[in-house]
């Protein structure tokens, strides 16, 4: 069965090793930004763990970072698998989504606070770029709403906290969040949001993928959850919430009323540009007794947001090649864990059918996700194995004949690319096809019989345990 809220995940997190607490009082204007980029930057990806702040001074609550995103095995249990099977995890819940269901009462209303009563000011909110950033920032799912068929959209847009009741939204053009608020604003009306914090797992984990225009996160929670999830609607607006969430904070962007945003500390390593965005009014805080705030952390990758975005995208890539393009013979794929911006670098694993078969698949995927750099190699290599990816390039890849790079490209997030005289920042992407051009004849690796018998002589001599790697069962499959 799956977590049904945050707080029973971090229990589990908790005793497997993967969720520290810390004791000692720290102060939200530096200490847990700077204690998590230590975990990030410092700690191999294997040794990270999430991290429970429990004495934040000024604040009434706990506050976390860390515990979904810290390394891949934390987002594996956080899906309940193994992180092998991340992938398909997410294709069984893209391909299986559950519609929501309402409830009329929900743990995430349990506490209820309205208009003046409803502040900021009692949540442990950090500063994220200590010394940087302007101020404290939310950084959480954010719901929004279309006025006229009430559609809903998820997604995490950095929210700066102005005061202790009103906040300015990073609502860029050219986003669902900002396309649904703009549906109300043009009437004249308050946009109703909500800001959802620490719902369970599978909600968080949803919303931060790339999903095409038109898919509801909410069904793709469900279908990663293998449930439909409870949704209850807000005290003050008729958006539908988590009923499971720590904390739900309502709001209404105002028509008209912009400040400026930022400058703030991005996924992609460096600091954003303060521009004009829109105000909200804080309008009630909802919350469960003993609540726990949760905070992603971005800011110079690896961070909880980069690895988020990676180990959720690759899957949504590998549906839409299969079910959009009907590419049903991509196997696998992975990106790097530095997914900042979505300027990185993926790998996709694919049996070709014919001379290019592969660097088409690459454009492909260069056309219709904002990654630059892709790199196309054969199903019996392994994506997510640097070494095995190397062997791939040195053995396969011809740079002259095997390389496409392409131009033309909108990189708004690029720190590599001018703007030009009407502000656009026009950049490239690379493809790259890494699969066999040549008959490359047998692999230089004894049988898988012989290998086997070897195995048991290996265990006989008492030499230590170990699983075998994908990589080498895929070339044991070629031996």
């Amino acid at each position: 069965m799956a977590y049904r809220d945050m707080r029973e995940f971090l229990g589990v997190a908790e005793q497997c090793g993967r969720l520290r607490r810390v004791k000692e009082s720290v102060d939200p204007s530096w200490e847990p930004a700077s204690i998590a980029k230590w975990m990030f930057l410092a700690l191999p990806v294997a040794e990270r763990f999430g991290l429970m702040f429990e004495d934040v001074i000024g604040a009434r609550f706990p506050l976390v970072t860390g515990a979904l995103g810290a390394s891949i095995d934390t987002y594996a249990l956080a899906l309940e698998t193994k992180p092998d099977a991340l992938n398909d995890k997410w294709l069984s819940g893209l391909a299986n989504p559950h519609d929501p269901v309402r409830v009329n009462q929900a743990p995430c209303q349990e506490n209820v606070q309205l208009g003046v009563d409803a502040t900021l000011a009692n949540l442990p909110i950090p500063v994220w770029t200590p010394g940087k950033d302007p101020s404290a920032y939310i950084t959480t799912i954010t719901v929004t709403q279309d006025v006229k068929s009430g559609a809903q959209n998820m997604g995490v847009y950095r929210t700066q906290v102005r005061d202790d009741q009103s906040v300015i939204v990073n609502l860029n053009p050219g986003r669902q969040g900002h396309t649904y608020a703009q549906t109300w604003l043009k009437k004249g009306q308050p946009a109703p949001i909500a800001w959802v914090v620490a719902a369970e797992p599978a909600v968080q984990l949803a919303t931060v993928a790339n999903l095409p225009l038109g898919v509801d996160e909410i069904t793709i929670a469900g279908g990663l959850q293998g449930a439909p999830i409870e949704l209850v609607q807000a005290k003050t607006s008729d958006l539908l919430v988590p009923a499971h969430a720590e904390f739900i904070i309502e709001g209404e962007v105002l028509p008209g009323e912009m400040e400026i945003e930022g400058p703030f500390g991005e996924s992609a390593g460096y600091m954003s540009r303060a521009a004009l965005k829109p105000v909200a009014r804080i309008t009630a805080i909802t919350h469960r007794n003993d609540a726990i705030y949760y905070g992603l952390s971005s800011q110079m990758p690896p961070s909880e947001s980069t690895v988020l975005q990676s180990l959720a995208n690759a899957p949504v890539i590998i549906h839409m090649l299969r079910n959009d393009f009907g590419e049903q013979t991509v196997c696998d794929a992975h990106i790097d864990l530095m997914f900042g911006g979505g300027g990185a670098h993926i790998i996709i694993a694919m049996k070709t059918l014919a001379t290019g078969h592969a660097k088409k698949v690459g454009k492909l995927v260069a056309e219709h996700t904002l990654l630059k750099r892709i790199t196309m190699v054969d199903e019996d290599v392994d994506p997510h194995d640097p070494l095995d990816l190397d062997w791939a390039m040195s053995s396969h890849y011809d740079p002259q004949r095997d390389t496409e790079i392409i131009g033309g490209f909108s990189t708004p997030m690029s720190h590599a690319v001018a703007s030009d005289a009407q502000g656009r920042k026009l950049g490239s992407k690379i493809v790259i096809d890494a699969t066999r051009s040549l008959d490359t004849g047998a692999t230089s690796l004894p049988s898988r019989e012989i290998m086997e018998k070897a195995r048991v002589s290996w265990d006989t001599a008492g030499l230590p345990e170990f699983d075998i790697p994908r990589s080498l069962k895929y070339r044991l499959d070629r031996s």
